[in-house]
């Protein structure tokens, strides 16, 4: 069953407790999908969600240029991908994400670059600049987590 819920994000202080909030929820195999335009939040969400789980002072670089960033948690690794650059789908192979999809907890920006591949299980977070500077978040899918989230 697909759970769905919206949150008003009136600050980037409100954008971090978000992402520390779903930070805490995670497992190995976990991909976040992070949808919007260029400056809705979606490397804002990743750097706090990664800091959340390895500390405030982690060097988070926007992976623009890389494709990806990869980061060793206690538990899993975490890898922070940045698809817009991508050329071709067939480039996921190279880079090994098909096998992060089953073992880390991969957060995805521009996932539209993944064609097919994005895994069932994803869940998504599409970002929506409001005019107050602010964002609404959307996020949809099927983890069971995504229950606790309306509450």
């Amino acid at each position: 069953m697909t759970n769905q819920t919206s949150f008003d994000l009136p600050d980037p202080d409100a954008t971090d407790a978000l992402a520390r909030r779903i930070s805490g929820l995670v497992s190995p195999g976990t991909t976040i999908l992070l949808e919007g335009p260029i400056g809705a939040g979606k490397t804002s969400f990743a750097r706090a969600f990664i800091r959340a789980i390895l500390g405030p002072n982690e060097d988070v670089p926007s992976p623009t240029f890389t494709l990806v960033q990869t980061y060793e948690a206690p538990d899993f690794d975490i890898w922070h991908c940045d698809l817009y650059r991508l050329t071709s789908a067939d480039e996921l192979v190279e880079i090994g994400l098909d096998e992060a999809f089953e073992t880390a907890v991969c957060l995805i920006e521009w996932p539209d670059r993944l064609g097919d591949a994005a895994p069932d299980t994803a869940v998504t977070l599409t970002f929506q600049p409001t005019p107050s500077d602010g964002r609404i978040v959307t996020i949809h899918g099927t983890a069971p987590w995504l229950g606790d989230m309306a509450a």
